[in-house]
């Protein structure tokens, strides 16, 4: 049996989005940022961890604002308004939970 391999799409400019993995309950992706490219704010009902896997990041999550380096990672509560900026090019490994049926 083999495992579905999911195409690259650029939801934004300097952005790519992969999903690795996939279940109702769960989905893991990767997103690949240039330098200065951004995660516009937005919200959805899923909760969300992310996990830098390289580069630096400003994460903005409700009021908050946090820097994000290599190894370091956040949980984003369901409905609340978040969004990045890559200040050094990188990649996130983000988990949703249920699965992000519009990235499919």
């Amino acid at each position: 049996m083999s495992l579905p391999v999911f195409p690259v799409v650029s939801p934004d400019e300097g952005v790519q989005r992969q999903i690795l993995s996939e279940a109702p309950e769960l989905m893991v992706v990767s997103f690949r940022f240039e330098a200065g490219a951004q995660g516009k704010l937005h919200s959805h009902p899923h909760v969300q961890s992310t996990y830098v896997a390289r580069g630096r990041f400003r994460f903005f999550r409700g009021d908050e604002a946090h820097e994000l380096s290599a190894g370091d990672s956040l949980v984003i509560p369901g409905n609340v308004v978040h969004g990045c900026q890559c200040i050094e090019a990188g990649e996130l490994i983000d988990c949703f939970t249920p699965r992000r049926d519009d990235f499919l």
